[in-house]
C-alpha cells in the first residue's frame, strides 16, 4: 500500500493499494482518479497501515482510502464500517473527515 500524509488546517492520510496508483475509474457520475500527487508516498506494508490507522484516528485526521487492501486496513483499524464503502468500477473507496 502507499500512504501520503498532508497537512492543511487538518491531517489528511492517502491510502491506496499499489496497483491502481496511476489509474482512474468512472461509474455515471462519479469518477476517482489515484493520482501520483495525492497518492504516492510511502510504501507499507497492511499492519503498518492498520497502525497507522489507528493513531491518526486519534489525531483527528481525515481520510481518502481507496482499494481493496486499504478498504481492508481501515476496517480493521476500526476507522470504517461497509456501510461506508462505496465503489466505482469495482473499485472500493471511503471518505472520512
Amino acid at each position: 500500500m502507499l500512504c501520503k500524509r498532508h497537512s492543511s488546517y487538518r491531517i489528511v492520510i492517502a491510502l491506496c493499494d499499489t496497483s491502481l496508483l496511476g489509474k482512474s475509474f468512472e461509474e455515471g457520475i462519479r469518477q476517482i482518479k489515484i493520482n501520483e500527487h495525492f497518492f504516492k508516498g510511502e510504501e507499507i506494508t497492511y499492519s503498518e497501515a492498520v497502525q497507522l490507522i489507528k493513531k491518526q484516528i486519534l489525531e483527528d485526521a481525515s481520510f481518502n482510502i481507496v482499494g481493496h487492501e486499504a478498504i481492508k486496513a481501515a476496517q480493521e483499524a476500526g476507522l470504517i464500517t461497509k456501510e461506508n464503502v462505496t465503489t466505482i468500477q469495482g473499485i472500493p473507496y471511503a471518505l472520512t473527515f
